[in-house]
Order: structure tokens, then sequence, then C-alpha cells
């Protein structure tokens, strides 16, 4: 019958969003409606015959039962009726595509629109296995330290952060990943259901020691620095990096906070040799 809402708008709960004609609720409607006048003339009648001493209270008292009866289903319907002939939004939410016109001539069950409650949005995202364990283990030492961001298609970051929300059962045998959810509040409704974005997941890693990834070297599958002795003199060291961030590396193992290693030039050296000292920063 009426259509109060256009795709895409926006809708609080309790509007309405549809207006039906129910033609079945129709009929039973005007049925009971039709009872309880029915009931009504029945009680008329007793009342009539008791006052002419026809009948007795006990006769009178059945038809006022009779009558409440279908007063109380005339109630029930009436109460279905205006449910069935006014779709309300059950929360805020946008609409979405309606799926049919006004006019439209629809069978119970079937789709009006979709409703989307985008004001908390989940961004689902697969984590390989290495990451999992890594992530699990940070969420047990320091998980204040832990914060979620979505980096928009086009490339802007979304200024709500995130916090987990999920994390599936079970992982992925194929791809060798597990399903994480995050959850972004987004009270300006930017967000809108089956976007893509990147997320980040960072982490305040505490007294660390990071050094510049240019100033090391690969052989094989581990990582060297070169670290310059208290007799000037260079020694090749592995090393475990625990994380990167932009051009540093955040070390794991390998090298102390006092250690002194080379920057530059490391090309042209060889473990023993002596090297000058020229502290970065210095002229």
């Amino acid at each position: 019958e009426a259509i109060p809402v256009k795709e895409g708008q926006q809708v609080k709960e309790g509007d309405p969003m549809f207006k039906v004609i129910p033609i079945h609720y129709q009929a039973k409607l005007e049925a009971e409606l039709a009872e309880v006048q029915f009931a009504q003339l029945k009680l008329d009648g007793a009342k009539k015959q008791y006052a002419d001493k026809v009948i007795s209270q006990v006769e009178v008292a059945r038809f006022v039962t009779k009558l409440a009866k279908a007063q109380a289903r005339l109630a029930a319907i009436e109460f279905n009726f205006l449910n069935a002939s006014t779709v309300k939004a059950p929360f805020d939410g946008i609409v979405g595509r309606l799926s049919h016109p006004r006019g439209s001539l629809i069978g119970q069950g079937e789709t009006l629109a979709t409703l989307s409650d985008n004001s908390i949005l989940w961004a689902y995202f697969n984590v390989p296995e290495a990451r999992y364990l890594e992530y699990m283990a940070e969420m047990n030492r320091q998980p204040e330290d832990l914060q979620i961001e979505l980096v928009q298609a086009n490339g802007d970051h979304f200024p709500q952060a995130g916090k987990l929300g999920a994390i599936q059962a079970e992982f992925n045998n194929e791809t060798g990943s597990i399903q994480f959810r995050a959850d972004f509040p987004n009270p300006d409704r930017l967000l809108r259901h089956a976007q893509a974005g990147n997320v980040l997941i960072r982490k305040v890693v505490k007294d660390a020691i990071v050094i510049p990834q240019p100033a090391t070297f690969q052989l094989l599958d581990k990582r060297y620095v070169y670290v310059v002795d208290k007799d000037d003199v260079v020694h090749q060291r592995a090393i475990e990096v625990e994380d990167e961030v932009a051009d540093l590396f955040v070390i794991k193992k390998g090298l102390d906070v006092n250690d002194k290693i080379v920057l530059e030039g490391f090309q042209q050296l060889h473990d023993g040799d002596m090297v000058e000292i020229h502290l970065a920063g210095e002229k």
C-alpha cells in the first residue's frame, strides 16, 4: 500500500518501512467482528428473556462469557492486523535494495528489503599460522599494547580504532591461515558492507633494540651485521629479527644495547679487519 522509505535511507528503530494490505487478516477481522456482533445480539436477547423470567441468571452469564470470548478473539486479530499491516524497522540501519514496488502482490515469507546495522562494522581477514602464534603470544604478554587499524581502499586510515572481535575455531588447511574478525565503531556511517581494505595490527615494543635495515646483510637463510669490538676490530655476527618498521629492524637476538655496528661500507670488510670508528652523527 505504501513504502515510506527509500533505498540507502537511514532509519531509526520503530520507523515504518512498509504498509501492506493484509488480505488474510482482513477477512479474519471481518469474520470476528461479525461474531462479536452476533454474540452481543444473543446477550441482548438473553437479558430480555431474563427480564421476562423466561431464563435464569446462569443462562445470561453464559452469553456474557461467549461475548467476552468473541471480543478477545477480535482484539487478537486486530493486534495481528496492525502488526501485519505496518512493517517497522527492528533496529537503526540503512535500507538496502527494495525488492517490490508499491502495488505488488506479496506472499508470506517474501523479502521486502534488507536493513543493515552498520553502527559497528566487522572486518574479516586471514592470518597465517606463524602470525597467529605471534599474535596470541603478544596478547598474553601485552594485550593493551596491540592496536588494530583499518586502511581504506583510497589509502586513508579509518579514524576509529578497532578491537579483536573473534577468531575462527579452525585453520584453513588449503591456505594455512585462520580468519580473524576486527570490530570497528562506525559513528559517521562511513563504512558500508562488502567494502575492502587492509587491516593493520600494531604493537608497542618496549626497550627495543632497532637498527637500520641497510646495516645488515643476508647469507643463505641468516642475517648478519658487523660488530666493532673494543679494539676497533670487526666481527661478523648473526642476528634474529623480531619485526620490521619502515627501514628499521627490531632485533630479537644477537645484539646488545652497547654494541657498535658498522652502518656503511661493510661490503668491503672481512671478519677480523680493523676499522676507524666515526660514530653516526659525528662530523
